[in-house]
């Protein structure tokens, strides 16, 4: 079992998607994290240094969402997932979701999404 880190709607402006407007023009993209690692010492000490900054994390969502360009937000989603994962081995597990709530489809919908697990 593990504990759980949850952060959620780190936004930015992106340029994904498969389309050629969507490169060249861009639009919003919201990322949410849910972090599984052991916070055991932090919850035992009250101290900072046990646990991990939040803020690493939603860095690297932001940084990923305004970075290089995917034609998927499963990439993207993939992208942030193995970068937190390659720069914090003390996460067990996590899973990233992407929001595109702007996607280009045909019906009106408020949101698409994406959830990749590892």
């Amino acid at each position: 079992m593990s504990d759980c880190i949850n952060i959620k709607g780190v936004t930015a402006f992106g340029h994904h998607g498969v389309f050629d407007f969507e490169k060249r023009d861009g639009q919003v993209f919201s990322v949410d994290l849910e972090i599984h690692l052991d916070l055991t010492a932090a919850s035992n000490s009250d101290r900072l240094e046990d646990s991990i900054d939040y803020s690493l994390f939603t860095t690297i969502a932001r940084e990923a969402i305004e970075g290089e360009a995917f034609d998927l937000i499963e990439r993207l989603a993939g992208f942030i997932a193995d970068r937190i994962k390659n720069e914090f081995p003390v996460v067990q597990s996590l899973a990233v979701t992407v929001h595109k709530p702007q996607a280009p489809v045909k019906e009106n919908v408020t949101d698409i999404a994406v959830t990749i697990r590892r």
